[in-house]
């Protein structure tokens, strides 16, 4: 057990179909707080706007986006959306750089948990995407300290090209979001790694 980990505010996105869920963590990045559930605005990218603007407010380090794998470690359509969507995010807030986590199970522990506090299924929708994310920014923020290793892998920012041939309307379409393999300081880069993610 190293007991580090990087100094700085981090935000972490949960992105779901319809809304997404933000948070935050203190200076030290010792602890995750829910900060706001925003709607998702896939037309004009209202959203991506917001978590822009609370990154820079905050000086944030670098953003955290949940990748929602199957049990598998697979990229299903889930998935793709979110690296779409991080895409779209790492363009936003650039040089900040955006990181793709493990979110297994995240929303399973969301929901738990809210069970635990009392509130009804009813009441979860409002507030379960903010829970999301404090769980996955929580996870990565313990598995760094414990591993002395940044989480996930770096998206990149930089915009598609269509290709020759296919016109404008290709610049962003499928497969949408690549993602660098460098830097890739850990093992937990890669979609196969158990170290303290799923959780």
């Amino acid at each position: 057990m190293t007991d580090s980990v990087r100094q700085g505010v981090r935000l972490a996105v949960d992105v779901g179909s319809v809304r997404v869920g933000v948070a935050t963590c203190d200076p030290a990045a010792m602890i995750a707080t829910p900060l706001r559930t925003l709607v998702r605005d896939d037309a004009a990218d209202a959203d991506v706007a917001e978590v822009a603007r609370e990154a820079a407010e905050r000086d944030a380090v670098e953003v955290l986006v949940g990748l929602p794998l199957s049990m598998d470690g697979s990229e299903g359509p889930a998935a793709q959306r979110a690296l779409a969507y991080a895409a779209r995010l790492a363009r936003a807030v650039s040089p900040v750089p955006v990181r793709m986590v493990d979110e297994r199970l995240s929303t399973v522990d969301a929901h738990r948990q809210l069970h635990a506090a009392g509130r009804s299924e009813r009441s979860f929708r409002a507030v379960v995407d903010q829970v999301a994310a404090v769980v996955l920014l929580q996870n990565a923020l313990d598995v760094e300290r414990t591993s002395g290793r940044a989480p996930g892998r770096v998206v990149s920012a930089r915009k598609r090209k269509p290709r020759a041939g296919r016109g404008q309307a290709g610049a962003d379409s499928a497969p949408p979001a690549r993602t660098s393999d460098a830097p890739r300081p850990d093992a937990t880069a890669r979609p196969d790694a158990k170290e303290g993610w799923g959780s």
